[in-house]
C-alpha cells in the first residue's frame, strides 16, 4: 500500500527473515488476531499497563484501536511508530517505535510483543535490531532507551544481546501492585559495535520530515 497522505504506509524495514512494516486494515486484523491468540502465560504479566488481562476479542480490539490511534494522533513532536512483524508472509507481532520531540532529543524508545506461537526463535531479537537501523541508520537517531520488568528475563536477553547497557531502576504499577523496572540506554557509538543483523529499508525519504529530525 502506498498512500499519498500518509506515506508512512510505505516505509519497509527487512532484516534477515522479517517484513516490518505499518499495517494496513487488513494486516491490522490479522494482528489483532494474534494478540488474541496470547502473547504471554497466564501466570505472568510484562506489561506496566495490563492490556492483555482481558478476553481474547479485547485484546484483539485493543491493538486495533491502539495502532490506529497512533496515525490519528501523530505529530512530528510525538510520535509512535507501530509496525507489524512479518514471518514468512504471516504477522506475528508489533514492534513500536517512538519518541517526543525527536528533533531536540535525538532519542527514542522502543516497546514489542510477539504472539506465543512465535517465540523461542530469535525473532524477537530480529525484530528490535530492526528498529534500532530505523532509528539510527535511517533518522540519525544519538540513543535508543527502553526497559523491561526485572522479572522479565527474555526481554533484557534482547537488549543485553544488541549492547545495551543498565541505565538504573525506576518503580512502576502493574496490577495495583509495585514491580521494578531495569531501564536499559544503547549510544549510537555502541550500536555501531554490536550490530549483527543485516537490514535494509525503503519508503523512508519520502516521510523523513514526519518524524521531527
Amino acid at each position: 500500500m502506498k498512500s499519498q497522505h500518509w506515506p508512512l504506509y510505505g516505509v519497509r524495514i527487512r532484516p534477515p527473515r522479517l517484513e516490518l512494516r505499518l499495517p494496513d486494515l487488513e494486516l491490522l486484523d490479522e494482528l489483532a488476531s494474534v494478540a488474541a491468540d496470547g502473547v504471554h502465560a497466564p501466570d505472568t504479566m510484562p506489561f506496566t499497563v495490563p492490556w492483555t488481562d482481558g478476553p481474547p476479542a479485547g485484546r484483539g480490539r485493543a491493538v486495533f484501536q491502539h495502532v490506529l490511534a497512533s496515525v490519528a494522533n501523530w505529530s512530528a513532536h510525538d510520535w509512535s511508530l507501530s509496525l507489524a512483524v512479518l514471518h514468512e508472509g504471516r504477522v506475528v507481532g508489533r514492534q513500536d517505535v517512538m519518541a517526543k520531540d525527536f528533533g531536540v532529543t535525538g532519542e527514542v524508545s522502543t516497546g514489542s510483543w510477539l504472539g506465543l506461537a512465535h517465540q523461542g526463535r530469535g525473532i524477537g531479537t530480529e525484530m528490535r535490531a530492526a528498529a534500532l537501523h530505523l532509528a539510527f541508520a535511517g533518522l540519525g537517531a544519538e540513543a535508543a532507551v527502553s526497559a523491561a520488568m526485572t522479572d522479565n528475563p527474555r526481554s533484557l536477553g534482547v537488549s543485553r544481546r544488541l549492547g545495551y547497557l543498565p541505565d538504573g531502576l525506576e518503580v512502576a504499577a502493574r496490577r495495583g501492585a509495585p514491580v521494578t523496572l531495569q531501564r536499559l540506554r544503547l549510544e549510537r557509538a555502541r550500536w555501531e559495535e554490536h550490530r549483527t543483523v543485516e537490514v535494509t529499508m525503503e519508503g523512508l525519504d519520502d516521510c523523513r520530515a514526519e518524524f521531527g529530525g
